[in-house]
């Protein structure tokens, strides 16, 4: 079926509601919503909003976990033109007062509990620092704060608009105008949001639909929802499709593989590192996963052995190279070819201009690093509230700076070399922890490696590498370091080789290199001198 290229995200949810209307939209500890019914929670929602006087370019903040409530409102907030801004559950009370203040939302819709932490006394905090917030909404206990209104009441405020429209407009939607503004991790200062628009999410989610083709569609999201991989990456296509999105609170290695098992998943989708949880389970080749059609990772390499292993349970796997700014950059159609989803990035994505130059902006040979210029109708408009910043994002004729260091391979596919901002200097040398965290692990027994560097007297900065093992496998660090130097210049050789029984993540997956690097300098310290390179 060719997908129509509607002006509004939204505006999938009602086709679908009239052309399958009892297909599973969605499915959350085990309930189970179709297109219609959640047609119906969206239109009651977006009233609600127009109600309580929310309007174009209105923010509309929610803190809420991977469930049906970040869905509808989310839709809701599209349809009538409104922007979205997702709290992360594990923000502690500063974090969620940064981004609430930053965004000034005029609307406020919260859990205000989720697992053991209460939020009442947050949210009670976030309203006495921040103006301008006219409505909270209470998903849960409507008696937890005073002044805020319960969910149920709120939505039946908006039902004079729903009896009056038989759609709420969304006349206010569609093309480039924003829907959602995503907060960036900060790991090299304050997060800035970026601000995503409905024209570049609705014709990314129907080319990733193209390319990563399951059918039926039916995927599993428990990335937290102010990450772009949780709305835009496998929310969104699932709407866009016409599929089934099972919803999850977090993540957790076992129940995740029962969910595969059970729900027939066909698109297994998520970042590198559970992945290789998964695969840690002593008992992992007991699930069933005959119904996985594509595996797909993005975020972070994934190292050779784990494709080795997945390549096992599904040879159709693809990965693309993106970062919240563009949406995407590249992407790996979906193959078995081992070295092609671990040596490169792929191909640009379609639609997607690349460039790559040097420090003075000149376009450097086919081979050689440079850093990456990206141009699309997928980039963002901007940075909210920071027009310095996005201005110096931002080249000639819309030229986004990634700040990434790739190379153009000889069949026109692209490699990682690393970040401008991880690359360290060692004796004059720039090094590049990518380069060094794919050499580590090639070697036998390393599931996964990391690179932060620190300060050296001596070389200005050396490399601290830290790495997980199989659990069949003892350390040998002068092992690894013999292992390393065959194939490292001396200059990128780490100066210390660190085994941890897991890496510490962000929220969202990933390696928290910011946590790693703060025990590099304390393993290491900034006062030792280095050994002779």
């Amino acid at each position: 079926m060719v997908m129509p290229e509607f002006a509004c995200i939204s505006d999938y949810v009602t086709w679908y509601a009239e052309k399958t209307p009892s297909a599973e939209a969605c499915v959350f500890n085990g309930s189970r919503v179709t297109y219609a019914q959640l047609e119906l929670q969206v239109e009651r929602l977006a009233c609600a909003y127009i109600a309580a006087g929310v309007s174009k370019g209105d923010r509309v903040a929610v803190l809420a976990t991977t469930s049906p409530d970040f869905l509808v409102s989310f839709l809701a907030v599209a349809r009538i033109g409104a922007i979205w801004v997702g709290l992360n559950a594990k923000y502690k009370r500063d974090e969620l007062l940064y981004v609430v203040s930053d965004c000034k939302p005029k609307i406020l819709l919260a859990r205000t509990r989720i697992g053991e932490r209460q939020y009442d006394e947050d949210i009670k905090h976030i309203l006495s620092e921040v103006s301008g917030i006219e409505k909270v909404v209470l998903l849960d206990d409507a008696n937890a704060l005073s002044g805020a209104v319960s969910y149920r009441d709120f939505l039946h405020s908006g039902e004079n608009i729903l009896h009056t429209h038989v759609k709420a407009p969304s006349s206010g939607g569609g093309d480039k105008k924003p829907c959602l503004i995503v907060y960036t991790s900060g790991s090299t200062g304050k997060p800035k949001g970026a601000l995503l628009h409905q024209q570049g999410i609705i014709r990314f989610c129907l080319e990733q639909n193209r390319i990563w083709y399951v059918n039926p569609h039916r995927v599993i999201n428990f990335l937290p929802i102010n990450h772009v991989g949780c709305v835009v990456d496998l929310s969104l296509p699932a709407v866009l499709a016409g599929g089934t999105q099972i919803l999850c609170e977090k993540f957790d290695p076992v129940k995740m593989l029962e969910l595969v098992e059970r729900e027939k998943v066909t698109l297994w989708a998520s970042v590198p590192s559970t992945f290789i949880m998964q695969l840690g389970l002593p008992d992992f080749d007991k699930y069933d996963l005959a119904s996985v059609q594509l595996i797909a990772w993005g975020g972070a390499a994934m190292p050779e052995e784990t494709v080795r292993r997945l390549v096992e349970v599904c040879p159709r796997m693809s990965t693309n190279y993106a970062m919240t700014e563009t949406l995407v950059t590249t992407v790996v159609e979906p193959t078995d070819n081992v070295e092609a989803l671990t040596r490169t990035v792929g191909h640009p994505f379609p639609g997607v201009e690349l460039r790559l130059v040097d420090d003075r902006g000149n376009d450097v040979d086919k081979g050689e690093p440079g850093e990456l210029l990206v141009r699309s109708v997928y980039n963002m408009l901007g940075y909210w509230n920071r027009p310095e910043a996005s201005k110096e994002a931002f080249l000639g004729d819309g030229w986004f700076r990634t700040g990434d260091v790739l190379a153009e391979n000889r069949d026109g596919s692209f490699s990682v070399v690393g970040r401008l901002k991880e690359m360290y200097k060692s004796g004059g040398y720039n090094v590049y922890p990518k380069e060094v965290e794919a050499a580590i692990e090639t070697c036998p027994g390393i599931v996964e490696a990391a690179v932060v560097s620190v300060p050296d007297p001596k070389w200005q900065e050396v490399g601290i590498a830290y790495v997980t093992l199989r659990q069949s496998c003892d350390w040998n660090e002068e092992g690894l370091r013999s292992f390393c130097s065959e194939r490292l210049a001396n200059y990128k050789m780490p100066k210390k080789f660190l085994c941890l029984p897991e890496m510490p993540l962000l929220p969202i997956g990933k390696v928290d290199k910011v946590a790693l690097k703060k025990m590099a300098v304390l393993e290491y310290g900034a006062t030792k001198g280095g050994a002779e390179k």
